[in-house]
């Protein structure tokens, strides 16, 4: 089985600092008003790849995501975020991301929103290198 489940109590470095799930973070990436804090860290392997990670309340209500990606380059085929009261939302992230790179602000639906877990569709398929770490911001 491909799926794997990562916790949030994962640490990452981040900037040249370490960063734990809850962690308000200054990091230049805009998304307008508010304070990014960082959720947690999730592994692609080379070839194609699934990965659950569970964001553990409270504090867990983001209008926003974004990824900065270390390591590898990524390619994001789908994202679908699970709300705290359980309704899926499946958002388009048909996009590559570059090695030491950074996504997009993926808007959430209804603005700030309980998120109780985010599920990833990524490779790095056709890369040189082979897994990239995914760390994962929410806009409060």
């Amino acid at each position: 089985m491909n799926a794997r489940i990562v916790m949030t109590a994962f640490a990452a470095a981040l900037i040249g600092t370490a960063a734990t799930a809850g962690d308000k973070v200054e990091v230049p990436m805009g998304g307008g008003p508010g304070q990014w804090e960082y959720i947690g860290t999730v592994h692609a392997q080379h070839m194609g790849d699934h990965d659950t990670l569970i964001v553990a309340g409270p504090g867990n209500h983001f209008r926003a995501l974004r990824f900065r990606v270390a390591d590898a380059p990524l390619h994001m085929h789908r994202m679908r975020v699970i709300y705290d009261n359980g309704a899926p939302d499946e958002i388009p992230t048909a996009f590559n991301i570059p090695k030491n790179g950074i996504s997009r602000v993926i808007d959430l639906r209804g603005g700030n929103r309980g998120v109780h877990q985010i599920d990833f569709w990524y490779d790095t398929k056709g890369w040189l290198k082979g897994t990239a770490d995914v760390r994962v911001f929410g806009l409060h």
